[in-house]
């Protein structure tokens, strides 16, 4: 719509056009300024009808950054992976309690004031030589920052939760026989035969041009398709109310002027905002830019060439995103490739010449079961042999012979006895705990999706990315 803006500006149907989305621009602004509409809504989830506020994430992120050492709490702050897994980990805490809290809610669980005073009495932390003592729960809440209404609250729903989800945490008993298939099939050794032919192991010359391009016609190298892109950025504290307002404003001004025909860096300059052009992103690979964040450039390939986004929000500032260009997927020119193929083609060749060899192993195996020259081992499911020699062994039965593949070598394998494991009851007990552990998540996980059902999550992105995505 922009762009068809641009190109109309300067008929007189645009300018009408104009003026009136300006206009409901601006009337937009002073009706949510009157309404008390500037008050902007914080919630990050919705699971149902039930919605959940940036301060309730916050709550459980700092309870579990409590429960890490400081060295973890240091490595949680500087790791960016770090902090990222402690974000999906509070996101997926604070939204299966909510699942479990509207699910207790359809099954008509109530925990009485009397059950809340009993528990808190019950708590270790509260109590003075063995008994409950009024002051220090007092105590222990001031210092906690919390009312007695809000651990109240915090106990029904945890009592709540457990009346959901208790019944899903309790271990079934594996039975008998499938432990003993899961022993067998964990500790049973096989005897094999294998020989290694390494790619490697063979010579080949320089290769000529024809060589060359006969490999790249049929290895052709893509270029994928690359965008140029143009934005311009206003830098804003969105935690501060006020800066937020102020800034808005100024993207609204700068966008308007876009819409009014002016160029990006005009408006960019007015403003005193940042403008910058990017060539050549491409899709799913980050930018040595800061601004173009990876939602950004996934944006940029879902637009059309000449084209503006909408007013968009970071976590620090606002962003109009223009694509200036699509550069298009295509072939790469051979002479671009040539010394890259060098390296492929020789390894090609040599391929080539392993395959002969390895075949004629192979074949000279079958004919007379002559294992001289093989290396012998006794071997488990993950432990004796290269990763493709093992799957080899174990899937095929004994006596068999099978040659395969492993990135610079083949392998020509000859599939002996099969041994099966001495009992060991310390191990199967292990290894029964074991499976009831993973009987529980599977269970779990099972009543998780079907509650998802039930209830709907949807993370407010626009609130995620202006408080949680830094």
């Amino acid at each position: 719509m922009l762009e068809y803006l641009r190109n109309a500006a300067d008929k007189p149907l645009a300018k009408v056009l104009m003026f009136v989305l300006i206009f409901s621009f601006v009337g937009w602004g002073a009706a949510e300024w009157i309404f008390g509409g500037a008050t902007r809504d914080t919630t990050l989830l919705s699971v149902g009808d039930a919605d959940i506020s940036v301060q309730q994430f916050n709550n459980e992120r700092s309870r579990q950054l409590s429960q890490m050492t400081k060295d973890e709490q240091r490595a949680t702050y500087t790791d960016p992976a770090k902090s990222a897994a402690l974000t999906n980990s509070v996101m997926s805490k604070i939204t299966i309690d909510q699942l479990a809290l509207n699910r207790a809610k359809d099954l008509g669980f109530v925990v009485s004031d009397k059950r809340i005073a009993e528990e808190i009495k019950s708590y270790p932390e509260f109590m003075e030589n063995g008994e409950f003592s009024a002051w220090r729960f007092d105590y222990i809440l001031q210092n906690s920052g919390l009312s007695e209404q809000d651990f109240a609250n915090y106990l029904r729903g945890d009592i709540l939760r457990n009346m959901t989800l208790g019944s899903t945490s309790v271990a079934m008993r594996v039975p008998d026989f499938a432990v003993d298939a899961a022993y067998n099939a964990r500790y049973a050794r096989r005897d094999i035969n294998y020989a290694t032919v390494k790619f490697a192991d063979f010579k080949v010359a320089m290769p000529s041009d024809e060589d060359l391009r006969a490999y790249y016609a049929q290895n052709p190298q893509t270029v994928p398709e690359m965008r140029s892109v143009s934005y311009v950025f206003v830098a804003a504290d969105m935690n501060k109310p006020d800066i937020y307002d102020e800034k808005f404003k100024v993207a609204q001004q700068i966008e308007d002027m876009i819409i009014s025909g002016d160029s990006m860096k005009t408006a960019a300059d007015k403003h005193k905002a940042k403008y910058a052009r990017v060539e050549k992103i491409e899709r799913g690979k980050k930018t040595s830019d800061k601004v173009l964040t990876d939602d950004l450039v996934a944006k940029a390939f879902s637009m059309e060439s000449g084209s503006e986004s909408e007013l968009l929000e970071l976590k620090d500032g606002f962003v109009i995103l223009r694509v200036d260009e699509i550069h298009p997927q295509h072939n790469a020119e051979f002479n671009d490739v040539k010394k890259s193929l060098v390296g492929a083609w020789k390894k090609s060749e040599q391929r080539k010449q392993a395959y002969v060899k390895s075949n004629e192993k192979l074949i000279a195996l079958n004919k007379d079961n002559d294992t001289k020259g093989y290396k012998n081992a006794s071997v488990t499911r993950t432990d004796g042999a290269p990763l493709v020699v093992l799957n080899a062994a174990f899937a095929g039965k004994t006596g068999d012979n099978v040659m395969v593949e492993d990135g610079d070598a083949f392998y020509v394998v000859n599939v002996g006895k099969n041994t099966m494991p001495a009992v060991d009851k310390a191990k199967k007990e292990s290894l029964r705990k074991e499976l009831e552990k993973m009987s529980v998540r599977f269970v779990m996980d099972d009543y998780t999706q079907f509650l998802k059902r039930e209830y709907p999550v949807k993370v407010h992105e626009k609130t995620f990315n202006r408080f949680i995505a830094k």
